[in-house]
């Protein structure tokens, strides 16, 4: 049974068991009466306004780590292009185009556990103070785990968003990751809020989890109290042990995307990599489900759909862009 729009405000989002229920019984030719819950819940807590954010992939490749899905492992025959940290006037000018192009916030992106050195982590903050000095933009970075030093230094510097996947449940992690424990990510999480900074943490989904890993992994992120909760949707990479895992539906992933909101209906929830390919003809309809946010321009190793078109998309829906304010 979907639960009334009072009940998910009055107890600021619904319990693991009502999630349970809801996907058991919720069929996927019948998602109308879920999604006018769940649009009104992004309405309420959120307006009518979508939050764009951009990301450069500031260091590629070579990553000790060995996540399944992901082709910057070392682990993986991927043959992807592999750098070092970019210089930052490529950091700049990447983040005068998202400012360009509607964006509202903008991550450096890098792979690795953490910063491997005090200059990386000092040439990331000149980058971050350039970009606080000369654009309105959000400032965020994904620079794998970070203790409460590096990230007050970061903070300092202009940063004021971290971000730091969780990717899956506790429960399933072993299953995706061997390299390092699950704890470890939510230890960063916990040093990036004690710092003082917006955290933005979600997961990857169609990894072969089930939806009691869903659900558990969205109770974690609501007691870590994360700000916003970034949805990625597998797009399988040749040469990873997930390339021949078989996409989500369509239905499927809007159903994630509506529990995630009827679980914390207060915090943003921003659709990025995967949507071109999971949700296809279906992607206007990320809002309905209670998105308030999209990635645009393109991932770290794979490419997204023209901006043109996402921008196009907001428009016919009557949806306004959030514009960048500086902080």
């Amino acid at each position: 049974m979907i639960p009334s729009f009072e009940y998910v405000v009055e107890h600021n989002g619904i319990t693991a068991q009502e999630a349970r229920q809801l996907i058991s019984t919720i069929k996927n030719n019948n998602l109308l009466p879920l999604f006018e819950l769940t649009d009104a819940l992004r309405q309420h807590f959120k307006g009518n306004s979508v939050n764009l954010c951009s990301i450069i992939n500031a260091k590629s490749g070579l990553c000790p780590e060995d996540c399944k899905f992901c082709a910057q492992s070392v682990h993986y025959k991927t043959h992807i292009k592999t750098y070092p940290l970019l210089r930052n006037t490529t950091i700049l000018e990447r983040a005068m185009n998202a400012v360009n192009s509607g964006a509202r916030g903008f991550s450096i992106v890098t792979s690795g556990y953490g910063i491997d050195n005090k200059t990386e982590l000092d040439d990331i903050a000149e980058a971050i103070r350039e970009i606080t000095e000369k654009t309105p933009l959000y400032r965020c970075a994904s620079l794998g785990i970070l203790n409460e030093s590096e990230l007050g230094y970061l903070k300092n510097a202009g940063l004021t968003k971290y971000h730091h996947n969780l990717e899956t449940s506790r429960s399933f992690f072993p299953n995706i990751c061997s390299t390092h424990p699950y704890e470890d990510d939510v230890e960063a999480i916990k040093a990036a809020k004690l710092v003082g900074l917006n955290v933005c943490s979600g997961g990857i989904f169609g990894i072969g989890e089930t939806w009691d890993d869903r659900i558990e992994l969205a109770f974690t992120l609501k007691e870590l109290d994360v700000d916003s909760i970034p949805i990625n949707f597998l797009n399988p990479i040749a040469g990873t042990p997930l390339a021949g895992k078989q996409l989500l539906s369509p239905t499927e992933c809007l159903k994630i995307i509506a529990m995630f909101r009827l679980i914390m209906p207060e915090k943003d929830i921003v659709i990025c990599g995967g949507r071109e390919v999971n949700l296809r003809d279906m992607q206007s309809m990320i809002f309905y489900a209670g998105a308030n946010g999209m990635m645009i321009g393109g991932y770290l190793t794979t490419s997204g759909r023209a901006i043109e078109d996402d921008l196009r998309m907001i428009h016919d829906l009557g949806l306004e862009i959030t514009k960048p304010v500086p902080v």
